[in-house]
């Protein structure tokens, strides 16, 4: 069975919840690390006080026994802590009071999906669009992420990512390896590299701030470790970057994506675009570069994955735009919701861990099986073809 998960829940709701199913049997969950990668979204500069009031972390209450998982559906939830001030006002049963007290929104705020929400769905109260469109579900979609980080782990995958731009601050280009960028990244209020990159980045945030304002930027994931043939050229659905894209445009706020050096190529010549083939004895076939970010026809060919995404600036500002009320259609400025200024290090670890899920999906579906010892062997004898080629 291919991978897959549904997420439920609302901003202000008791939890979020996903089920995620397909995952084989005996994988063994490290809980301790499944929690640091929601952790690290809570991180960054520019973050609101919900990151404040939140405590994100992930329980697992189906699919997993002592540790590890049975071939059930896995159940998660992360709990909102912030339920216990909106317990009556996102009550599931009716409550009587006026729109105030309802907090109900009828003031759609530009750049969200309020009212589009509202005229799709016929929501009079464009609380119950900007409660489940909301930026919160990107905690259990970490979490779910967290487990196919995990499951790759054990075929010898590695995924790390970082900022590479905060509105007109741009990171210099680098070429550290994977640990190494992991390591200083970790170690970074903003996610790069470069500790004065850093310092520029948080005086610009905190001036983004100042202003009422918010910023955008971009971020890069990395996957190193896999073997060439995840993802097909046959379909245009089972092409692998393809998936990686919608994924990754899936995420809130995010605007555009590019793989390997992206919208570059559009303004060079071929041979300074496409990566020459090696081989080499024990090492078998290899690219000169990597400019097409690990891929060819859709298809995963050896080299590190490379993917980018671009997050617009977070639309809630404290200098609301102009906007129209639903109720009398005059014009009114934007109703303010709590905000960050400025949430693009928390983006690169989404980034991750959608990308971290789409390539589990995809190597199970290459050497799939119902328990880690069958897809182990499924793998292993790929492996040894791939050899012999």
């Amino acid at each position: 069975m291919s991978l897959r998960y549904l997420t439920a829940g609302e901003t202000h709701g008791p939890q979020l919840t996903a089920i995620v199913e397909g995952m084989p049997s005996n994988l063994r969950i490290d809980f301790e690390a499944l929690n640091f990668q929601l952790l690290r979204r809570q991180k960054g500069y520019g973050r609101g006080r919900r990151m404040q009031i939140e405590q994100d972390r992930a329980d697992i209450v189906g699919g997993v026994r002592h540790g590890q998982t049975t071939g059930a559906p896995i159940a998660l939830v992360v709990a909102n802590n912030d339920w216990k001030h909106w317990t009556k006002i996102m009550n599931v049963e009716p409550i009587e009071g006026t729109d105030e007290e309802k907090r109900r929104i009828h003031r759609p705020r530009p750049g969200h999906a309020d009212l589009n929400g509202g005229l799709k769905y016929n929501q009079t109260d464009l609380r119950n669009v900007l409660e489940r469109s909301s930026a919160r579900e990107t905690a259990v979609r970490v979490a779910v992420g967290a487990l196919a980080r995990q499951f790759l782990e054990n075929f010898g995958v590695r995924i790390g990512g970082q900022v590479l731009r905060i509105g007109e601050i741009a990171a210099p280009a680098n070429d550290l390896p994977l640990d190494e960028l992991v390591a200083r990244t970790e170690a970074s209020s903003v996610r790069v590299a470069d500790e004065e990159t850093e310092k520029k980045m948080e005086a610009y945030i905190d001036q983004i701030k100042k202003d009422g304002d918010s910023v955008g930027g971009i971020v890069e994931c990395i996957v190193e470790g896999l073997p060439v043939g995840l993802g097909s050229y046959v379909q245009y659905d089972r092409k692998l970057d393809g998936k990686i894209a919608q994924a990754v445009m899936s995420i809130n706020a995010f605007k555009g994506v590019e793989i390997g050096i992206g919208f570059e190529a559009g303004q060079l010549r071929g041979s300074q675009v496409h990566d020459e083939i090696l081989h080499a004895e024990g090492q078998g076939y290899t690219r000169a570069s990597n400019r097409l970010g690990g891929f060819e026809g859709g298809v995963t060919n050896g080299m590190p994955i490379v993917v980018r995404g671009v997050m617009k600036p977070i639309p809630t500002l404290y200098k609301p735009l102009r906007s129209v009320d639903i109720d009398t259609k005059e014009a009114f400025n934007a109703q303010v919701e709590r905000s960050d200024a400025c949430a693009v290090p928390a983006a690169s670890v989404v980034l991750e861990s959608v990308v971290a899920w789409e390539v589990a999906k995809a190597f199970l579906e290459k050497f799939g099986g119902d328990s880690m010892e069958e897809i182990r062997a499924n793998y292993d004898s790929y492996k040894r073809q791939l050899e012999n080629y």
